[in-house]
């Protein structure tokens, strides 16, 4: 009992400070989002439901929602796919190596957000580098569409949030102890069987982790959504940021904060069960 008292006094003042600066602030903005909002005149006395039941019943909402879900996915696979190789090289390199590929990794993240989105736009505008290049060597006549859409948030995202992924699975990896890998290779297992039976399984928790992390910054981000999405390719979070500083309807943008908030939930909890089941079963 003492244990436990002295557990909970440990904790209680993060505990505060969580609940006084992050969960009262969004609490207070609850009642907001079940006000109306009247065009021209503001917020009204009146409370709806209509601010969440438009997230399923207009069209609108419901494609921006989509492409949030989209872009959170296909950003998480790409850093998964591309993450987990070097991640894997990066765990048994030697240490100059590995020192090397660290800092390389963690290098972008020192540069400011929206230096590296420009850097993207750069890259990937209609008279960007790539397009330039690709026209300049015959290979293309007009240039390719890679800003505004889906492609281009998926390129840029990846490249950002792919120290994220590394990051989570090289510790993961690294903790795969080397006598299971040797008991897979007495028994007659070779490299692949035993990295998909024993390797990968055991580095569920850094899988898991590494994608709650970027699955949660992609479908939140803003910035970035912003410059290379522009103002016709929305999703939530820069929906969120016209609803309360351009048309003012702040009780729709709040309404949409909480169902983002609900989404990154929902997900989190459903991929802890499912990587539970896979490691267990594993």
């Amino acid at each position: 009992m003492s244990g436990r008292l002295t557990g909970i006094g440990l904790v209680s003042p993060l505990l505060l400070v969580l609940l006084l600066l992050f969960v009262a602030p969004v609490l207070m903005m609850a009642p907001l989002s079940f006000q109306e909002y009247i065009p021209g005149m503001g917020m009204s006395d009146t409370w709806t439901l209509e601010n969440y039941t438009q997230l399923f019943t207009d069209s609108y909402y419901r494609e921006i929602v989509f492409r949030t879900l989209v872009l959170g996915f296909g950003v998480t696979t790409l850093c998964l796919l591309m993450g987990y190789p070097l991640a894997y090289y990066m765990a048994f390199a030697k240490p100059r190596m590995k020192l090397a590929l660290t800092l390389l990794v963690i290098f972008p993240m020192l540069l400011n957000l929206v230096v590296r989105s420009f850097g993207w736009i750069a890259l990937l505008a209609d008279h960007g580098l790539i397009n330039n290049l690709l026209m300049d060597w015959g290979i293309i006549a007009s240039p390719i569409r890679m800003m505004f859409n889906l492609g281009g948030l998926l390129i840029g995202m990846s490249h950002i949030y792919l120290p994220f992924m590394v990051l989570m699975l090289v510790p993961a990896i690294q903790a795969v102890p080397q006598d299971v890998r040797d008991a897979a290779s007495t028994l007659s297992a070779g490299r692949v069987r035993t990295f998909f039976s024993v390797t990968l399984p055991m580095t569920a928790p850094g899988i898991l982790a590494g994608s709650i992390i970027v699955f949660v910054l992609s479908i939140s981000a803003l910035v970035t959504p912003r410059m290379l999405g522009g103002a016709t390719y929305k999703v939530m979070a820069t929906l969120i940021y016209d609803e309360f500083l351009l048309t003012l309807n702040w009780p729709s943008g709040a309404a949409l904060a909480f169902m983002l908030t609900l989404i990154a939930l929902a997900v989190i909890g459903l991929s802890s069960r499912l990587f539970g089941r896979w490691g267990g079963v594993a």
